[in-house]
């Protein structure tokens, strides 16, 4: 079998070193001129840990990252309202939880395809597919054609794969932007946080490594000036005030040139096939959700090993993908629902009735099933 992967994040690398460890042959074209990351943080629940795990990516992780197993719920001016233990999604082998550098993740994933042996294109993508029923020959934007099996868009929110096949499903925006940094770790900072009922619709933070943590606020969509990374520490720390406890502290400790992220939250969910021919769009370009339960990545990671397993179990590509599809909806669009419902709540946070513990709760227990 030979696939390309256009997208070379955490979707294409999961699923570009799966494929590569069980002797498929693989191309990864990538736009960007590295497969390094971007230098915030994530909070890696165990599902997505199992997923780094089976293509064994998981224990040089660990050696960077913060594990934990709770989650504590705050009120805005630090007085905590609960603990709520982090149930074991990933079973035995890993920790409940794992705070991270998104950049250590994207490190280690792109050395570890490269010595899996996947030819990568950096700088280059695909700029059409010419699908022939048994095979497809894709041309990349070097001029090159490559023909394979099958192509995987694994390329995001904004999938270009996504559109040349037409899947005419585009992001919408759920009426939030969300900052987020890198901070020095405070002693007393020894799981995530979650702060309710501030100025704000929440702020909080992960502990990602012995050091460092990632800190993030949620408040409505700003002027598109503040979207990607600046030195705005000293805006983001005026956004942030009426906020306690522990996230207060990270708060004041930050420069006023520190760099911060600065996005709009979309979504999109696919929920027809995510499949045309011999190609298939997985990962954030068929299902992209809020960062209110933290399984952004876990969605994307497992669909990877997912597809993996699926494409070499010897049953043919053509009755792969619409497998593929029918075992993986049901999973991602309970995600993606109630983590809407949770940004929808805490956007309008007097709705009767709105219990984020309880979708959070109820959604993570629901994940300890397998994928």
């Amino acid at each position: 079998m030979r696939v390309l992967v256009v997208g070379g994040g955490i979707t294409g690398g999961v699923l570009a070193l799966a494929l590569a460890q069980n002797n498929v042959e693989v191309v990864v074209a990538e736009l960007r001129e590295t497969l390094g990351g971007v230098g915030h943080g994530i909070t890696l629940q165990g599902n997505a840990l199992k997923a780094f795990h089976a293509v064994g990516v998981y224990d040089e992780l660990a050696e960077h990252g913060f594990a934990f197993d709770k989650l504590r719920m705050f009120r805005a001016d630090g007085v905590q309202l609960m603990e709520m233990p982090a149930p074991p999604m990933g079973g035995d082998a890993v920790p409940p939880t794992m705070g991270a550098l998104r950049a250590d993740l994207a490190g280690i994933l792109a050395r570890r395809v490269r010595e899996a042996g996947v030819d990568v294109r950096l700088g280059t993508t695909v700029t059409a597919i010419d699908d022939r029923g048994d095979e497809v020959v894709a041309t990349l934007s070097d001029g090159s054609t490559e023909t394979v099996d099958l192509v995987v868009g694994a390329d995001g929110i904004r999938s270009a794969v996504r559109s040349m096949i037409g899947i005419d499903v585009q992001p919408k925006p759920v009426g939030m932007g969300i900052w987020r940094v890198v901070a020095r770790r405070p002693a007393a900072m020894d799981s995530s946080g979650v702060y309710y009922g501030g100025p704000k619709f929440k702020a909080g933070y992960t502990p990602i490594s012995d050091e460092l943590c990632y800190a993030f606020l949620l408040e409505e969509n700003l002027d598109r000036a503040y979207v990607g990374e600046h030195p705005n520490g000293k805006i983001l720390k005026e956004h942030g005030q009426g906020y306690g406890g522990v996230w207060g502290e990270v708060r004041d400790s930050l420069a006023d040139d520190a760099i911060v992220n600065y996005q709009y939250i979309e979504a999109i969910l696919i929920e027809g096939p995510w499949h045309r021919g011999r190609t298939v769009v997985i990962g954030d370009a068929a299902h992209a959700c809020p960062p209110l339960i933290a399984q952004g990545a876990a969605m994307c990671a497992e669909d990877a090993v997912v597809l993996a397993e699926m494409l070499t179990s010897g049953a043919p590509v053509d009755a792969v993908l619409p497998a593929f599809h029918a075992r993986r909806i049901p999973r991602v669009k309970m995600v993606l629902d109630n983590s809407l419902q949770l940004a929808e709540w805490e956007i309008h946070p007097d709705t009767p009735g709105a219990d984020p513990g309880r979708i959070m709760g109820q959604t993570l227990g629901a994940l300890c099933a397998p994928a």
